[in-house]
């Protein structure tokens, strides 16, 4: 089918706070919200990481098996979306909608607690199951809760995760093996991941730099985003995607940028747009040496240095697999009731890397004095998984 896809509704959930009107006041606020310091994840240690403080959706509605923090993240974001999901599931029939989630720690915090407790007490306890870490986990929470018979798929890529399940989504609905899709993507954070990416010395203590002289590493992150897609007209159309693997490194990017410009070039070309047409784009930017020389030198290369650029991982943390679809929402702020073309600020010390290519960096309260028409949105993974999305206003 040739029909566009959109993305009808959204539930958001990160540091920034839950729901549409929480998180557009604080991405836009004027001074940096979301990470904060924190030694609870890591105890000894005090890192700025993106938690989620607040009460989340109740986990008793949902089997032993699936019973996780990513999962009470999902359903929390959910609840936001449910009326219109619940209309779909009623207009199509339950084998109809489908669900393709993005995530890369799943319940890997209930196993590490699990041997916590296995180590003081011999016991793992009664609530730990190991379904819990199961990577499918996320789209069995779901397809149980809604009761829905259509396919349901985890895309567990790393970073780029919950951005490909966007792209998989489409597929489905182009394909017309689906009416309407839930996707998007989540992960809680843990200490598995904060201890990982703190061996390979990318994580930085403070609220992270993107694109600076003095960047030096990432803060993690928890939450995503959940969107209700489908081929009904909605405020936003998902118009283009692109997916590239350039398998440079386990860790490493490729140093030139070429996967991340295919993937660019890729989404455009199925957007059917111009480089000229994009207003915004959302950097990858993880603040790590390597991933910000590569993908600046790809941005330059393909869209020059005027086009305006901004990295929310300083205010939203890196939610790693719920990433992509994180900062495609962050997008779908931006391109919808925004009749000023407000930016999503890039919050660092302002001090470039003479090393990068000078990109058009979007300072907070800059606006481009008209409503955005496209964002593209980048997410690069281990591997050299790369995905980018182009989000178009209808």
């Amino acid at each position: 089918m040739n029909s566009p896809v959109y993305l009808n509704e959204l539930g958001i959930l990160c540091a920034l706070g839950a729901g549409i009107a929480e998180c557009r006041q604080a991405l836009y606020a004027d001074a940096p919200q979301g990470v904060q310091p924190n030694s609870q994840v890591l105890p000894g240690r005090t890192l700025h990481l993106g938690a989620i403080d607040r009460p989340l959706a109740s986990l008793a509605v949902l089997p032993p098996a699936l019973r996780s923090r990513n999962n009470a993240l999902l359903l929390t974001a959910l609840a936001q979306i449910r009326p219109a999901v619940d209309a779909a599931i009623a207009r199509y029939g339950a084998h109809r909608v489908g669900v393709v989630l993005g995530t890369s720690t799943s319940g890997i915090g209930e196993g590490e607690q699990a041997i916590a407790r296995h180590h003081h007490t011999g016991s793992l306890g009664p609530d730990f199951h190991i379904g819990q870490q199961e990577m499918g986990s996320a789209a069995q929470a779901l397809t149980t809760l809604l009761d829905l018979a259509g396919p349901a798929i985890v895309v567990s890529t790393a970073c780029s995760s919950s951005a490909k399940s966007l792209a998989s989504a489409a597929r489905l609905l182009k394909a017309g093996v689906c009416d309407a899709v839930i996707t998007g993507g989540m992960d809680a954070l843990c200490a598995f991941t904060v201890s990982g990416f703190a061996a390979l010395d990318s994580v930085s203590a403070e609220r992270c730099n993107p694109l600076s002289l003095n960047r030096c590493g990432i803060n993690i992150g928890e939450g995503g985003a959940l969107f209700l897609m489908s081929r009904e007209p909605g405020p936003v159309v998902l118009a283009g995607w692109g997916e590239s693997s350039d398998a440079h490194h386990i860790s490493a990017p490729a140093p030139d940028g070429r996967g991340a410009l295919a993937s660019m070039r890729a989404a455009l070309q199925r957007a059917g747009l111009q480089a000229a047409d994009i207003d915004y784009i959302n950097l990858h930017g993880t603040a790590t040496p390597q991933n910000d020389a590569m993908e600046s030198l790809a941005v330059r290369e393909l869209f020059g240095t005027t086009t305006p650029v901004s990295s929310t991982k300083p205010l939203t943390g890196h939610t790693l697999g719920g990433a992509g679809a994180l900062e495609a929402a962050l997008c779908w702020l931006a391109l919808t009731d925004n009749p000023e073309g407000r930016l999503p600020p890039h919050w660092w010390d302002g001090i470039a890397d003479p090393a990068l290519p000078a990109l058009q960096v979007a300072a907070a309260g800059k606006a481009l004095g008209r409503p955005l028409n496209y964002a593209l949105s980048n997410s690069f993974a281990f591997g050299g998984s790369n995905a980018s999305l182009i989000l178009g206003r209808v």
